[in-house]
């Protein structure tokens, strides 16, 4: 298919046939693709939890209000932030930058090169991650309004701010994840109706990951899809400067 049939075949299905199941590796190979998604930093903030277990999917129905779509989901994929990680994470980005470097950077730019990355992700990204009852983003944002009254300077640095930008990322993941699955010629329903207490207690997921969204999978019924889609028309969306 080409992206235009992909994007045109993916709909928000509400109604999955109960005699049509799915493959699970498919759906892990699509969870796959998704890491392939764009993330800020490169810190990858988030994780899939792949659900198959039929008691687990009846706990998360219930958790998402028993939705039809939910109810009647061969499997769900539940896509969580984690931003409690960020210092493994940058860690990690910081191993792999400094390997890349070596790797491809001409030899007399390797020592600078490697040193921005070494002040990115052992200074800045911990500054701008990390959490205190919201004081350490008074404290960013603060000095973000000063150092921008003499030079273009990035603002949202505020904990909110940081962590809507940590659910962006994980939305990207998500997005690829459906239109892969889309590919694969199964079908997707993101939800954002669920009681987000319940979906951590059925996937005991510590206090400090966040629910982004829950994803239901399967193959549509023949009412699987609630009339034709509906967007606002182009020329109120799109602005050409």
């Amino acid at each position: 298919m080409s992206l235009l049939d992909i994007l045109n075949h993916r709909r928000a299905v509400r109604h999955y046939d109960a005699d049509k199941p799915i493959d699970k590796e498919v759906v892990r190979n699509c969870i796959e693709q998704a890491t392939l998604a764009p993330t800020s930093s490169n810190m990858q903030l988030w994780e899939a939890y792949h659900v198959t277990d039929k008691n687990v999917l009846k706990e998360l129905s219930h958790a998402c209000l028993d939705q039809l779509s939910a109810r009647s989901a061969q499997q769900m994929v539940v896509f969580v932030t984690r931003q409690d990680q960020y210092k493994e994470h940058a860690q990690a980005a910081l191993a792999f930058e400094r390997n890349n470097i070596k790797s491809y950077s001409p030899a007399e730019k390797q020592e600078n090169r490697i040193k921005r990355q070494e002040m990115s992700y052992t200074k800045l990204i911990p500054f701008l991650y990390s959490r205190c009852f919201g004081l350490w983003g008074l404290v960013r944002k603060t000095l973000a309004q000063c150092v921008g009254l003499f030079r273009p300077m990035m603002r949202q640095v505020s904990e909110g701010d940081m962590r809507v930008s940590v659910h962006k990322s994980c939305a990207l993941a998500v997005q690829t994840f459906m239109l892969a699955m889309s590919e694969a010629g199964y079908d997707t329903c993101p939800l954002e109706g669920f009681d987000s207490l319940l979906v951590k207690k059925a996937l005991n997921l510590p206090y400090n990951a966040e629910v982004n969204m829950v994803i239901t999978c399967g193959i549509r019924a023949s009412d699987g899809v609630w009339g034709a889609r509906y967007r606002r028309p182009f020329k109120e969306t799109y602005h050409h400067v």
